[in-house]
């Protein structure tokens, strides 16, 4: 089971990528488009992403982004999600 430290940190891709992509999760779980568990389980596959880095340095060098990139574990979700 990943740290908490490591949980933490990819909570905050998860939610981070999603606000790229114009997806507010709190949001989407309360109309039910997605729910607490999968959620959950998008921030347990993001921890076993290989590179994390590169994925934060996308989030911090863009104001908004049309797409995930390809490598990532959560893209079918996020782009499900998107208006």
């Amino acid at each position: 089971m990943p740290s908490r430290e490591t949980l933490r940190l990819h909570a905050g891709l998860v939610d981070e990528m999603a606000k790229m992509l114009d997806v507010d999760l709190e949001e989407a779980a309360i109309d039910g488009s997605v729910s607490i568990d999968q959620i959950s389980d998008a921030v347990v596959r993001c921890t076993e992403c290989p590179n994390p880095a590169h994925c934060q340095d996308i989030i911090n060098g863009a104001v908004s982004l049309s797409h995930t990139p390809e490598y990532c574990r959560n893209k079918d979700l996020l782009h499900k999600l998107m208006p």
